[in-house]
């Protein structure tokens, strides 16, 4: 069951990103004027999806807590570099970015440091 927490806590931090993206990019620019930017945080903020988000990081870390109270850290935190993979499919997916050369050998190097750091 630890387990199911810890890929709980990727999935839920990857969903957050995911969609905080997806907002922001629907909300436009970041403005220049101080007062529209409190505007548009404060939009951001009180948007559903937003919120949804935020929530999403406050379940993942109560399913990090439920993770930590089976697992040692030291094996548990590696695999949390596994929501750099999704985020760089769900990126592609999602907003049509770029997967580069670079990415890929970079998300290679993350997923083989999951496999040494996560031993023993």
């Amino acid at each position: 069951m630890s387990y199911f927490y810890v890929a709980l806590t990727v999935a839920l931090t990857v969903y957050g990103q995911i969609v905080i993206k997806w907002q922001v990019l629907k909300a436009g620019a970041f403005p220049v004027d101080p007062g529209d930017k409190a505007r548009f945080l404060a939009a951001l903020l009180f948007n559903p999806w937003v919120i949804s988000a935020l929530a999403a990081a406050l379940l993942a870390s109560i399913s990090w807590m439920a993770a930590m109270t089976r697992l040692e850290l030291s094996h548990a935190y590696p695999f949390t570099s596994l929501a750099f993979v999704l985020v760089l499919l769900g990126s592609a997916w999602f907003f049509g970015e770029p997967i580069t050369p670079l990415k890929v050998t970079g998300v290679v190097l993350v997923v083989l440091g999951l496999a040494i750091g996560s031993q023993g």
